[in-house]
């Protein structure tokens, strides 16, 4: 099912029905600050494997990341140092993955991961889908073996072709292309492992 919403003034009724669908075990695809991407509520265990297994990945070695609402809710999850909490707080919302130590509040699936991703997009339909579910969800970008770039960026043909596999695709425009840029800040000094969207203001 495809669903129109306007980053400018997401429909409430239509984010409360989404955060519905995710309290239920639902899988949803839906705009970032950079690609389209899968999500589910991240204590949804089943709907963690299913977006492992639609994307091939071992979900023992699969790098899971979570999108909050603030920095606050990410306190809940993740351990920052000063330095983290700065960058962070100087960057987001942003089109960065920041790498972190996990903390006890994980949910269970994820206690053996150690580091979490964190994600805090600057798009408000997915901030407004976390903020009435709660808690984070689960992220992990869509993919396709197809070397067309519409089939990671159009909404309609990302709902072509994985309409049948997730419960909701959220149209919020035609997406980016590029990926995130990922902060490891599990040292001293934050290290950037893969440069993509955004400039990181130190």
């Amino acid at each position: 099912m495809l669903l129109k919403l306007y980053e400018t003034n997401p429909n409430p009724t239509q984010i409360r029905h989404i955060a519905e669908v995710l309290r239920h075990g639902g899988i949803i695809i839906f705009p970032t600050d950079t690609v389209y991407a899968f999500g589910c509520n991240i204590f949804n265990a089943a709907g963690v494997a299913f977006i492992a297994k639609l994307k091939n990945h071992d979900l023992k070695r699969s790098n899971l990341s979570f999108i909050c609402k603030d920095l606050s809710e990410v306190s809940e999850y993740a351990k920052m140092d000063d330095n983290a909490f700065r960058l962070m707080k100087n960057n987001l919302p942003g089109p960065f993955t920041f790498i972190l130590n996990g903390s006890s509040s994980l949910p269970k699936l994820f206690k053996n991961k150690k580091t979490v991703g964190i994600r805090m997009p600057n798009n408000q339909i997915v901030l407004d889908i976390v903020r009435e579910l709660g808690n984070p969800i689960m992220t992990s970008s869509i993919f396709t073996n197809e070397n067309t770039m519409e089939y990671y960026t159009d909404p309609e043909l990302i709902e072509e072709k994985y309409g049948h596999q997730v419960d909701l695709v959220i149209d919020g425009g035609i997406g980016g292309w590029q990926h995130s840029t990922i902060i490891d800040c599990m040292s001293d000094e934050p290290e950037i492992v893969r440069e993509g969207a955004g400039d990181l203001i130190y």
